[in-house]
């Protein structure tokens, strides 16, 4: 049997399970609120062409509107002003969105901190139990802060200092950036710096580091509390959108159950 007919064959069997990563995408949809000085991003929407009526009377479909960066979504590297001469979503080369992931279970930490960093010291903290991270992989940082996703109001956790979301130290978001061998880093918050990120120095580091270095952004990822740290495949889907710095995205997690 050859290796995708033994591939199929476990996920037709059920020994390979396939976990969605995905956030539905509707207008209750959290989006990031940015200061009132910038433009904001869409919440999605929906607009109604035809249903079984006298607009089309066979068929159902709709016109949608919504942001590049607007529920589970990728950033390429043009999102940010430090790879504006990078790739547009579009070029993303298709091979690099099907590797392996690793998750890293900070809940805890998270729950007790809603301000919580990650540092260096705890990704080889992580790497001395489990081995290195994947080469040409992803790092799935996991916070629980998806258990917040159905209200705009507690997924963003801002008062009046900002928004208090767990995130990257500017620390690690240069390593993971220019040392460490990962494709991408993926949250499960609104966007992949913390919530504070916009006092660091620099600013909003993990933008800064990751894409200026031509890696990527996958955030607002759900479920990941029912992956394995380790022997993860990780399929994530933007549109190739010409031009654009980002694209909603269906995020799929393949995971073998013995």
């Amino acid at each position: 049997m050859s290796t995708l007919s033994a591939f199929a064959a476990a996920l037709a069997g059920g020994s390979i399970e396939v976990v969605d990563l995905t956030a539905p995408l509707s207008a209750q949809t959290p989006v990031i609120a940015l200061p009132p000085q910038f433009a904001q991003t869409a919440r999605f929407e929906l607009e109604e062409l035809s249903r079984y009526d006298d607009r089309g009377p066979a068929w159902y479909w709709n016109n949608f509107r919504t942001g590049e960066h607007t529920g589970t979504h990728f950033d390429a590297p043009n999102h940010w002003v430090t790879g504006a001469d990078g790739d547009d979503v579009a070029s993303v080369p298709a091979a690099r969105l099907v590797a392996p992931a690793v998750v890293l279970d900070f809940s805890a930490e998270a729950a007790a901190d809603p301000d919580f960093l990650l540092e260096v010291e705890h990704v080889r903290a992580w790497e001395g139990e489990h081995g290195l991270l994947p080469e040409g992989g992803w790092l799935l940082y996991r916070t629980g802060w998806d258990a917040r996703g159905e209200s705009q109001q507690d997924f963003l956790n801002a008062d009046e200092t900002g928004p208090h979301t767990p995130g990257i130290s500017p620390e690690c978001a240069r390593w993971l950036a220019e040392e460490a061998p990962v494709v991408g880093l993926g949250v499960e918050t609104v966007g992949t710096d913390a919530g504070a990120a916009h006092s660091f120095d620099p600013p909003f580091p993990c933008h800064a580091a990751l894409m200026g270095s031509g890696k990527y952004g996958l955030t607002q990822l759900q479920n990941l509390a029912q992956l394995p740290p380790t022997g993860v495949l990780l399929v994530a889907a933007p549109l190739p959108i010409v031009s654009g710095s980002g694209s909603p995205a269906r995020v799929l997690a393949l995971v073998e159950r013995g």
